[in-house]
């Protein structure tokens, strides 16, 4: 089972009803004991990242998912602003991140996108940077649905799992042992969505 965290915040739905277009049994929970006994976590977010770390901190649920992420090495997923929260801080806000993927979450660069908007928002191809059971059956077609002025840049590059381009390359998703994290909404995101997230459930550790 994965528990879709509940703190307060995120698509929750939206990926709840993902998952059990593709048979994967989930359920949206606060509820520690449903999260102590899942085999895999999800951890959304949306919105402005001081939020979300606001509420994460005041939910009473962060000592418990540290512990099953770091302690008990449960795979764990975070989507968009959830990547986000993995890192050390964002540029966006104040409040400290969860620093389980040491690195910072920095705006696009205005000076580097030239005339493109911020946000980026749309269907943008992603290129895989290491082999991982997360995208072991993409290939150079797979694309996702992006909607974020923010991203991830990871300090160590063997943490990046996927990359894309809007202006220059950006981190897309990133992977540390039983800990990943993806910029894009894999709910929006059709069947390259329902890839990703069925290889989430079932093959990766």
């Amino acid at each position: 089972m994965i528990a879709i965290v509940n703190y307060g915040v995120g698509n929750l739905t939206s990926v709840y009803n993902m998952l059990r277009k593709i048979s994967v049994d989930a359920v949206i929970t606060s509820d520690a004991g449903e999260i102590a006994r899942a085999a895999r976590i999800i951890l959304p977010g949306v919105g402005a990242f001081d939020h979300c770390m606001q509420l994460f901190n005041g939910s009473g649920l962060r000592e418990l998912v540290t512990k099953r992420a770091l302690e008990e090495k449960t795979p764990l997923l975070g989507i968009c602003v959830g990547m986000q929260m993995l890192t050390g801080g964002s540029e966006e806000g104040k409040e400290p991140g969860l620093g389980w993927i040491s690195g910072k979450t920095v705006r696009f660069s205005k000076e580097r996108i030239g005339d493109l908007k911020i946000p980026h928002m749309g269907w943008t191809d992603v290129s895989v940077k290491k082999n991982s059971a997360m995208v072991s059956d993409f290939s150079d077609a797979f694309r996702f649905y992006f909607v974020h002025s923010y991203h991830v840049v990871p300090d160590d590059p063997a943490d990046i799992l996927l990359a894309a381009e809007y202006g220059y390359e950006f981190t897309a998703a990133v992977e540390r042992n039983n800990i990943r994290g993806v910029q894009f909404h894999p709910e929006k995101s059709h069947r390259f969505g329902m890839q990703l997230l069925q290889n989430f459930a079932t093959t990766v550790e």
